[in-house]
């Protein structure tokens, strides 16, 4: 590919002549006629295109010609930018449309291939089903309500009114993911929900007081896949708004949960933590299910599910902070909330020892089969 061939000198603006702009045009133009593919067009994009690019400084120049040559130089550099970004867009979409091409060759199936095993009609629920429907079940046995909301979330649901600040970590690319605006490059305001969170926002907005929901769910976030992290998840939270509610409550909801999901007389700890919708915020973590905390005593059985801590990451949680309240139209000093919440392909890798993230997004039946119908 090739690259400007001198750079933009603001010394030499006064006397910028027709055809050192014609130069700086060609030169893009071939870059971008050049471009193999979109990783080059991007790297042409950025050299005659953007903040440092000729045709840029050029422009940003304009004001220090003499006042009778501005106009002039103004149309002449204006013409020069629009063709590059004509350009740009038609060999955008000529390098995608390539590109999907190339995808629809490459992973054509050919169904007339012959198979020579039969096919098995007998499929299983998947664990994370059952284990999401065991959850919900819980919370409803104890009287919440299931709420449910969309997958593709406006910015303020997922975002604002949980008070996330517009500089929030998570709001970058490197987490969310954003939905694509009608323009290239431009945002929507809507985004793959990266928690079920919005679905409490939802809930107070159109739900009478008091109020006790849990919100199962799917999740996106830009994470890479690994044996701990998946881009795609579960999740379940849960939302109690009411008068006089205080840590105390939470504490028992959760000790509640713990013991008709894990099993009786196992302790809950919770440790300080933060999120921008709960204050105070806490970490769950409760007695290993398996070793019952024997494993990190002096002389005890080392235990695989725990690594001998003792102690298992279940959730976090925390009281509703007055300014999520406030957002969804409640009086934060009649009313006060908690809420929790966890991932469900973690659950099901605590209940069952499963120690990979990626069995449970294989698909593989064999997988489903080993834990029979009730997860």
């Amino acid at each position: 590919m090739s690259a400007p061939n001198k750079a933009y000198d603001p010394v030499e603006a006064a006397t910028l002549s027709a055809g050192e702009l014609q130069r700086m045009q060609a030169d893009a133009l071939a870059a971008i006629a050049a471009a193999a593919n979109l990783d080059e067009l991007k790297t042409a994009r950025l050299a005659h295109a953007g903040d440092r690019a000729p045709l840029t400084l050029a422009n940003a120049e304009i004001g220090a010609l003499p006042p009778a040559a501005r106009a002039d130089a103004g149309k002449r550099v204006g013409a020069a930018r629009a063709a590059v970004r004509a350009a740009l867009v038609q060999r955008q979409a000529d390098l995608e449309a390539e590109r999907d091409r190339r995808v629809l060759v490459d992973e054509a199936v050919d169904v007339t291939l012959p198979w020579d095993r039969p096919m098995s009609l007998d499929g299983a629920r998947h664990p994370v089903t059952t284990v999401g429907e065991r959850l919900a079940d819980v919370f409803v046995s104890m009287g919440y309500e299931i709420a449910e909301g969309p997958e593709v979330e406006a910015e303020w649901y997922n975002f604002d009114a949980l008070n996330f600040p517009p500089d929030h970590p998570a709001r970058e690319m490197q987490d969310t993911i954003f939905v694509a605006g009608p323009e290239p490059g431009e945002r929507s305001g809507k985004v793959l929900r990266t928690h079920t969170s919005p679905v409490q926002i939802r809930a107070m907005l159109t739900r009478p007081l008091p109020l006790y929901v849990v919100s199962p769910g799917k999740c996106y976030r830009s994470d890479a896949l690994d044996a701990t992290h998946s881009p795609v998840f579960h999740q379940i939270e849960c939302l109690a708004v009411d008068e006089g509610l205080t840590m105390a409550d939470l504490r028992g909801a959760i000790n509640a949960f713990v013991e008709a999901m894990f099993g009786e007389g196992l302790q809950t700890r919770l440790r300080p933590d933060f999120f921008p919708f709960t204050e105070p915020s806490a970490d769950v973590s409760m007695q290993c299910h398996v070793c019952r905390g024997a494993s990190a005593k002096p002389g005890g059985e080392p235990c695989r599910v725990c690594r001998s801590q003792g102690w298992i990451e279940l959730a976090g949680c925390g009281m509703v902070n007055p300014r999520v309240l406030v957002a969804c139209g409640i009086d934060p000093d009649r009313y006060s909330g908690f809420a929790f919440g966890l991932g469900i392909e973690r659950s099901v890798m605590v209940r069952h020892g499963v120690a990979d993230i990626r069995d449970t997004l294989e698909g593989d039946v064999r997988f489903s089969r080993a834990f029979g119908m009730e997860a």
